[in-house]
């Protein structure tokens, strides 16, 4: 796979204050959703590290340019994470209800974040997901996000995605095939891991 691993220096320190108010209200309304939905495949990352990952991301010279798009953006949450850091930021899910409260977390704290509901799987993905896969998000019934958004795979700097252990792969392998040369696709794994890879060119 044309992917090489990055070393990020995440500094551990915790978030500023105003992104700490805007973690507590996220944190907020997904508790309140989840009390009233079940949505299989919805697991929130962890906001403060992956902000933490972010920022380190955008101090650095690593990133061809700012254009960051989340896979599976959920309730929107990262997507606006990086949209505080100075992100030109889209999210792309498949769960209409997600995009709906996405949508309005970030209109209710001013962040111009794209949301789009469909799948972020691009045409042309044949061979890079287990063909027996039972991830009811990873396909494309609700067409491909290009026909939403005006970019393509291949113009984003970084991709973010919290891929479920048995979708590592696909999404890698995803990635490596879509992406434009040199893009990156920072991953968040569980726990304290986050991977940073960088494609080949």
């Amino acid at each position: 796979m044309s992917l090489f691993d990055l070393d990020l220096a995440c500094t551990g320190e915790a978030p500023p204050t105003d992104i700490l108010a805007f973690l507590r209200e996220a944190e907020r309304r997904i508790d309140r959703f989840q009390r009233d939905h079940h949505i299989p495949g919805f697991v929130p990352s962890d906001f403060p590290r992956t902000y933490d990952a972010l920022r380190a991301l955008a101090a650095s010279d690593l990133a061809r340019g700012n254009l960051l798009c989340e896979w599976g953006s959920g309730f929107g949450v990262v997507a606006c994470l990086a949209c505080m850091l100075d992100f030109d930021v889209c999210g792309i899910e498949i769960e209409g209800e997600l995009v709906d409260e996405a949508r309005k977390l970030a209109e209710d704290f001013n962040l111009p974040v794209e949301f789009v509901r469909s799948s972020f799987i691009p045409p042309g993905s044949d061979g890079c997901l287990a063909p027996d896969s039972t991830f009811g998000w990873l396909n494309t019934d609700c067409g491909s996000a290009g026909e939403d958004l005006a970019y393509g795979p291949d113009d984003f700097d970084v991709i973010f995605a919290y891929p479920w252990p048995d979708e590592e792969h696909g999404i890698a392998a995803l990635f490596a095939r879509h992406a434009g040369p040199g893009a990156m696709l920072l991953t968040y794994h569980g726990g304290d891991e986050l991977r940073l890879r960088r494609k080949k060119g």
